[in-house]
């Protein structure tokens, strides 16, 4: 790990698929990023284009982009520090559109 990964975050734009279910028998949303690209602990994931409405009943698959905003070393050792206790504060999903200036 560089000096600068340790202090600082980067960004990364990869190409993503979308697998939506909206059925009796699931309702689910699941992102797979291209290329065996991996989140790490303390990652931040961005989904980049309009939102998605399936109507009831069906299931559908979506090509998007990403961005990835990785945690830098010290972010990242403190989430590994700190996961066990605040598991629910990791996980924190959002399926609505967000306005931006």
């Amino acid at each position: 790990m560089s000096m600068l990964s340790v202090l600082f975050r980067r960004r990364e734009t990869v190409p993503c698929t979308i697998e939506i279910n909206n059925t009796w028998e699931a309702l689910g949303a699941h992102l797979r990023f291209d290329g065996g690209v991996v989140v790490h602990p303390g990652d931040e994931v961005i989904v980049e284009g309009a939102p998605v409405e399936l109507p009831y009943g069906e299931t559908g698959s979506f090509r998007r982009t990403a961005v990835i905003t990785r945690a830098s070393g010290v972010e990242r050792a403190w989430t590994r520090a700190t996961g066990d206790l605040e598991f629910m504060e990791l996980c924190e999903f959002s399926f609505s559109e967000r306005a931006r200036a």
